[in-house]
């Protein structure tokens, strides 16, 4: 009863105060809509601030009615005025407070790559586009092959989409699983990993060859929970997930990375699989050494 009560009283909470700053956002994105040149600067400055102060609310609620206990490591170095690329490891829909409370108002607010047709869903996709996230098309392998004239087509999209992160500094988070981990998933793809699914090394190339030059470092963020499966939203909101660690590394990106062509240089393809498997490689070991200290927590 007691868990009842409080994910009833964090959720209402949390509608609330979505409900409320819902309204000035769309009215600033409506402004980006009408406003010519530095003026939608000064908009988007405006929703951005919105949904930072939506995160430290959603931040507060969560201190102020439930127990539990975010270990963040690793911010000491972080700063507001440059641009990451961000990867994660991806179990669960708590991936996206923990990012939350380690990361909100210590970097730029983070965007995450949206397929194109998502701008139309109602209020969301005008929120989506108001905060800048990068709307971008991808043509599959089939559809290039009846369309040959089209290729290399979808990434001069998405490199226009990103001109105004020229202009100010940008968080991009990239999960390169894929889709959320289970072990079900690891067994049926016959992944090398103890903790993580195969990674995608196809989307980062993709960010890094729209962005690299205006990305300065990559944050190597490691969420891991207490118990053998990790926990649902609704665990978080009733007060069940006792302790989360939030292990950020912050490593330098090489210029190299995007400095070939993905999808047509084999040599520069394997370069790029080479240094996400190695990555991943580094991030398993983390994972079971935070995992160790984590045994006391089980509940």
């Amino acid at each position: 009863m007691r868990r009842l009560l409080t994910g009833s009283l964090v959720t209402l909470l949390l509608l609330l105060n979505t409900l409320v700053l819902i309204g000035p956002l769309t009215v600033f994105a409506l402004l980006k809509l009408v406003l010519p040149g530095h003026y939608r600067d000064y908009a988007s400055t405006a929703v951005k601030w919105i949904a930072e102060t939506w995160a430290e609310i959603d931040k507060l609620i969560f201190a102020l009615c439930i127990p539990t206990q975010w270990d963040v490591r690793g911010t000491a170095d972080l700063r507001l005025d440059t641009s990451y690329l961000a990867v994660s490891n991806h179990q669960t829909w708590v991936d996206i407070p923990a990012l939350i409370q380690a990361l909100n108002r210590r970097i730029p607010f983070f965007k995450f790559f949206l397929k194109k047709e998502l701008i139309w869903v109602p209020l969301l996709g005008l929120a989506w586009w108001a905060l800048d996230y990068p709307f971008m098309k991808r043509y599959s392998k089939a559809f290039l092959a009846k369309h040959p004239h089209l290729k290399g087509h979808d990434l001069e999209i998405t490199k226009a989409a990103c001109e105004l992160f020229k202009r100010q500094p940008v968080t991009v988070v990239n999960y390169l699983e894929g889709t959320r981990f289970s072990e079900a998933k690891r067994l049926e793809q016959h992944s090398p990993f103890r903790h993580l699914l195969k990674p995608k090394a196809g989307g980062v190339a993709f960010v890094l060859a729209a962005l690299g030059e205006q990305l300065d470092a990559l944050l190597d963020v490691t969420l891991v929970y207490p118990g053998d499966k990790a926990p649902g939203f609704w665990d978080l909101l009733s007060g069940s997930v006792p302790k989360v660690i939030i292990d950020i590394q912050v490593r330098e990106l090489d210029p190299a990375l995007w400095a070939g062509d993905y999808e047509n240089d084999p040599m520069f393809r394997q370069t790029i699989q080479d240094w996400v498997n190695q990555l991943w490689h580094d991030k398993d070991a983390r994972i079971e050494a935070l995992r160790a200290e984590l045994r006391g927590f089980n509940r």
